[in-house]
């Protein structure tokens, strides 16, 4: 199967109708952060400098099928204006009415942005009436919203069956660097996983355990693990119902000669609170009052020990309560090792990200994944709709 790449779309003075994945942080209407919108810009400019009428359609938040105020896309008109020095058509409509007569008004270069397209029931319902009108206001169709991807929605799926379709700049940047990792990665090859729970990070682990070399495991999901081994973990978040999960995957790992890592030491504290009084011990010394909310400082030396000699590092998911300070050493430490990395890194999730980006380091990061849902289920294997919608047989 080979990906159709908007490369291989004639898009020249052409109407094309992006996806964009705009589901961007709001705080009373101020974008908080603007990445998602800013890794959109090279596609964006692709359409611009080739004369096409570019018309952009994003989803923002969860409003179930009817508007909400507080959910509308002017925000991000105004910033992705700002963004690229021009002029973007704010059009307070879908595939109505007032959708046709603003985008047929459009001249050459000219970028517009549809309203929130989960304002309409059909758009997550795939409907294929609703995707035949969004697809009626263009010549063609690119999809860029890798965030995205693994919904079959209306503007991902549906569309497809009613335009040519191809893959812009950053759905084909995902593509590439997550089938690299999965499919042909430099060894030694560390997996680096963290966040609350097993249950959530478990398909990856099954999926790439035979292509790994070691597995570094944080954040609450560690409890999981360090449990099945006998150790207590006093009042620490455990998925009981996963331990013997956990159990089996410690004893696959074996079989397969594969390192997992768990942490040595860690930050306890008697509550999760932003003044809460955090401590260092050793991973066998957790008392029964405490809880683990943070990997220690040895910890996060043997990662990045480990990490130092990969040639292929993935992460996913927080080393600890990375939105408190006392719990967020362990999570930072982690970014400093993997941006210090001399393989390919790539970084998904929310938390994971926002460490390299707060620390400043996101420039030494190889990819940095816009999607986390997505970048997780192609990491677990699965065939992600939007991107099997752009697929071709060869």
């Amino acid at each position: 199967m080979t990906l159709r790449r908007i490369q291989d779309l004639e898009v020249d003075q052409k109407r094309v109708l992006v996806r964009v994945d705009f589901n961007v942080p709001l705080d009373d209407g101020v974008i908080t952060d603007d990445t998602r919108i800013r890794a959109t810009l090279p596609t964006i400019n692709y359409l611009r400098e080739r004369g096409a009428k570019t018309i952009l359609m994003s989803h923002l938040g969860r409003p179930k099928g009817q508007v909400r105020e507080n959910l509308r896309l002017a925000p991000v008109a105004r910033a992705l204006a700002m963004l690229l020095g021009s002029q973007v058509t704010y059009i307070q409509d879908i595939a109505g009415y007032e959708a046709h007569e603003e985008t047929a008004g459009l001249s050459l270069g000219d970028v517009a942005l549809l309203e929130n397209l989960r304002f309409d029931p059909r758009e997550e319902a795939n409907d294929p009436e609703f995707a035949r009108e969004l697809a009626s206001l263009a010549d063609c169709f690119v999809n860029d919203a890798f965030g995205a991807a693994h919904r079959a929605h209306a503007s991902t799926v549906g569309v497809t069956a009613y335009l040519p379709s191809a893959a812009g700049l950053l759905l084909q940047r995902e593509v590439d660097a997550l089938s690299h990792v999965v499919s042909n990665p430099e060894r030694p090859f560390a997996l680096i996983l963290g966040g609350a729970k097993v249950s959530d990070k478990i398909g990856v682990i099954d999926h790439l355990l035979e292509r790994v070399d070691s597995v570094l495991i944080g954040g609450g999901m560690a409890n999981t693990f360090l449990k099945a081994k006998g150790l207590s973990v006093g009042r620490s978040l455990v998925e009981e119902d996963n331990i013997e999960v956990a159990a089996a995957v410690l004893q696959r790992a074996t079989q397969l000669n594969v390192d997992i890592l768990l942490p040595v030491d860690a930050v306890v504290a008697d509550r999760m609170s932003f003044d809460a009084e955090a401590t260092v011990v050793d991973i066998d010394a957790v008392g029964d009052d405490q809880a683990i909310f943070d990997i220690g400082p040895k910890s996060v030396e043997l990662f990045a020990n480990f990490l130092g000699s990969a040639r292929t590092v993935v992460w996913n998911g927080p080393m600890g309560v990375f939105e408190m300070a006392p719990f967020a050493g362990g999570t930072r430490g982690v970014a400093d090792a993997v941006a210090a990395s001399n393989g390919f890194t790539l970084v998904g999730g929310g938390d994971s990200v926002a460490a390299v980006e707060q620390l400043g380091v996101a420039d030494r990061i190889s990819h940095i994944s816009t999607g986390g849902g997505a970048s997780l289920e192609f990491l677990e294997g699965k065939s992600l709709p939007g991107i099997a919608a752009l697929q071709e047989k060869e």
